[in-house]
């Protein structure tokens, strides 16, 4: 079993910054990848970013060049810094561990841009 626990959401003007964290506890020593998901109201959750344990990264085009995700595997933990943010990037941010073909997930942030 992995346990996520998310900080760092809230609100934010467009064309500011915000840096989310996530904490990975339990079974660690077997997630590969950690990624970012989002979910806005009345959509589909989707994939925002995600890094495997070897260092290699994939972004949604809707974000690439603006955030980014990195990864601390001594401590667990993944981030990601979001810059230029946009009103549309407005959603419920949440962290996700694979472990194999188990998904983990977090309880989720509120991550709000302001027009």
């Amino acid at each position: 079993q992995v346990q996520l626990v998310e900080s760092g959401g809230g609100l934010v003007e467009a064309g500011g910054s915000m840096r989310l964290s996530c904490a990975a506890s339990g079974s660690t020593s077997n997630i590969n990848v950690m990624a970012w998901y989002r979910q806005a109201p009345g959509k589909q959750r989707e994939l925002v970013a995600d890094s495997s344990r070897g260092g290699s990264t994939n972004y949604a085009d809707t974000v690439k060049g603006r955030f980014t995700i990195s990864r601390d595997n001594a401590k667990n933990t993944v981030y990601l810094q979001m810059n230029s943010l946009k009103p549309e990037d407005t959603a419920v941010y949440y962290c996700n561990a694979r472990v194999f073909l188990t998904h983990y997930w977090g309880q989720g942030t509120q991550v709000t841009v302001s027009s």
